[in-house]
């Protein structure tokens, strides 16, 4: 595909007041690969828990490891609509889907995920950490306590929760990927608690697949670049929205869709030598 494809900013004005998003209001629409992702068997009887795979990335990587093969449990915070629209594309590829809402930053909820999932497929084979919270402040005081606290909880504390209630159903060959981001060697000023969370998703990551070497399970991350998600006019300002992604080389947002492909083969077993490593899929902005 040209990577001029997709469309590019300025886009129109569109605040949403809930967070997170959805996806019914946004313009343009983003693509999850709904008409373009075509699976070849890569995930064939593997079972894929995914946090925040309402909307998003979360809605493009569940449509990819159902299209190759795989049953998908949805986890989502309470935006239902979207949900079931993902889950309807999973069992439109003839695999099963899971839906699974909650909040993350609940302890309990964490290990309630893993527990229904295992009930329903018998196993975790692939686990995608990949909710997340964020949103904008021009200045360190703005930032509450309550909302550091949330930040944080939503994108390292769960993952840790979710990751050890996880792993005692995990066996060999099993797969951890995990959502970080270019703020994590970039950093956003404005985004200052959600970037920090990154950089600690991506040492936690690296971390984790040291300890997981010896069990044959692999931890690995994604960093995307600005991708269009209802995460952005719900929780960044209308300048901000309308010239959304023009800050990299290629000079526009990414769509879902173009983080699907290192999803699945971060997931599959040809990927059997990579773990502790982190893709960037950022328009061309390079990380360090």
């Amino acid at each position: 595909m040209n990577t001029n494809a997709y469309p590019t900013p300025p886009f129109p004005d569109q605040q949403q007041d809930r967070t997170p998003g959805l996806t019914a209001p946004m313009d343009p629409k983003p693509d999850h690969g709904e008409q373009s992702y075509k699976g070849s068997g890569r995930l064939a009887g593997k079972t894929a828990l995914i946090t925040g795979a309402d909307s998003g990335i979360g809605r493009a990587v569940a449509i990819a490891y159902a299209r190759e093969g795989a049953d998908v449990a949805i986890s989502y915070l309470d935006e239902h609509d979207d949900a079931k629209e993902t889950a309807r594309w999973v069992e439109e590829a003839g695999r099963k889907a899971l839906l699974l809402p909650g909040d993350i930053t609940d302890r309990a909820f964490c290990k309630e995920l893993v527990a229904k999932t295992v009930e329903a497929f018998g196993r975790v084979d692939v686990l995608v950490n990949n909710a997340a919270y964020q949103m904008t402040y021009d200045s360190l005081e703005e930032i509450s306590d309550d909302e550091w606290d949330k930040t944080y909880s939503t994108n390292i504390g769960a993952m840790f929760r979710i990751t050890k209630a996880a792993l005692p159903h995990m066996k060999e060959g099993g797969a951890i990927i995990n959502t970080t981001s270019i703020n994590a060697d970039s950093p956003n000023p404005g985004l200052i608690a959600y970037a920090s969370t990154k950089g600690a998703i991506q040492n936690f990551t690296g971390g984790l697949a040291q300890l997981l070497a010896e069990r044959g399970i692999r931890a690995n991350c994604v960093a995307p670049g600005p991708i269009w998600t209802p995460l952005i006019p719900s929780t960044m300002p209308p300048e901000k929205v309308k010239n959304f992604g023009s800050q990299v080389p290629m000079k526009r947002a990414g769509q879902p869709a173009e983080l699907a492909a290192a999803y699945v083969m971060l997931a599959s077993d040809e990927a059997s030598y990579i773990s502790g490593a982190t893709i960037a899929v950022t328009g061309g902005k390079p990380i360090i």
